[in-house]
């Protein structure tokens, strides 16, 4: 590892991931590993463009006072021009750092990139614009998942429209259960006239290996089933299993290589890398998160920061006011 990388080295920086990113060494990242912001507004740091129609935050009358469904990734009023450009400013959004982060992997390095079913199309637009290939994209089958289809009967009796109820009985608005959420996985290109076995023997990576990701003595498939343990602590709401970001980093890594995530939130990519023993990078923009994401790295993997965020940071966790712009 280049001097370069040594300031970064094991430490979750506070930070736009866009301000240090060229500051890492070309050619030292031996994976990318990162739960990005999905463009769908699930909160503020998630809304990643320009739009102001006021209505597309707002919550419907069947939303009200229910916690997992704080806000609309839809108008209320219908969809307008500056609507239909979410999609576009996001994946431009998303180039802005994927072109960054292409000259910082190792040929043959695996990227994962976790996203939202209906916009990870516009991240695969931006990262294979910024140079990368598309691998293959897997599916992290949730162990539980909350379900937004209001009965449509029920908003025709509201509306006091009783033949209309019950000629609607069994239908509903919305979608089906989510229950699974798509990871596209990459590939940096490795030199024209070699093979993936060539990469291998001079970059380390490139491969699978499968004897350490067997589930239940079988060979896993591109569909991962983790759920959370009963023990793990939850603080992000977008938050993956620990069990689900330790099984990427086994497939694709050894110990001693590097784990890039530029977008670290909760900071579980930092804790399965050090259970693991890898050596890790990462980037947290929101400082509520940035500090929890230390207390977790200290709490679950013994390693303690040494950081001017003051513990009075824990408390924004509650309400950040601070992410990623477009």
């Amino acid at each position: 590892m280049n001097a370069m990388n040594d300031s970064y080295l094991d430490q979750i920086t506070l930070g736009d991931c866009r301000e240090h990113l060229p500051l890492l060494e070309d050619g030292s990242i031996d994976l990318f590993l990162s739960d990005i912001p999905y463009g769908i507004g699930l909160d503020d740091w998630d809304v990643l463009h320009k739009n102001t129609n006021s209505a597309l935050l707002g919550q419907s009358p069947a939303q009200q006072g229910k916690s997992a469904f704080k806000r609309r990734g839809k108008p209320i009023n219908g969809w307008s021009q500056a609507d239909r450009n979410i999609g576009v400013e996001y994946e431009a959004w998303c180039k802005s750092w994927a072109e960054m982060v292409m000259p910082k992997m190792k040929n043959g390095a695996s990227l994962f990139v976790f996203g939202a079913r209906r916009t990870l199309h516009r991240a695969i637009n931006a990262f294979e614009e910024s140079g990368f290939l598309l691998k293959d994209t897997l599916a992290w089958v949730k162990g539980s998942a909350h379900h937004r289809a209001q009965r449509l009967s029920i908003v025709f009796e509201r509306r006091g429209l009783k033949d209309a109820a019950e000629s609607r009985q069994g239908w509903r608005l919305g979608n089906l259960a989510p229950v699974y959420e798509p990871i596209a996985w990459f590939m940096k290109p490795y030199k024209i006239g070699g093979t993936i076995a060539d990469n291998v023997l001079e970059y380390e990576v490139g491969a699978m290996n499968l004897a350490e990701c067997e589930i239940q003595g079988a060979d896993p498939t591109s569909v991962l089933e983790f759920s959370f343990q009963r023990h793990e602590r939850r603080i992000h709401e977008a938050q993956k299993p620990l069990k689900l970001i330790e099984f990427l980093i086994k497939l694709t890594t050894k110990e001693e290589q590097t784990v890039l995530d530029p977008i670290m939130g909760s900071g579980t990519t930092a804790i399965a890398a050090a259970h693991l023993k890898r050596r890790f990078i990462g980037f947290e923009i929101v400082p509520a998160y940035h500090a929890t994401a230390l207390q977790r790295l200290e709490q679950e993997a013994g390693m303690r920061h040494f950081t001017d965020q003051s513990e009075s940071q824990l408390k924004l966790f509650e309400k950040p006011t601070q992410g990623y712009s477009s």
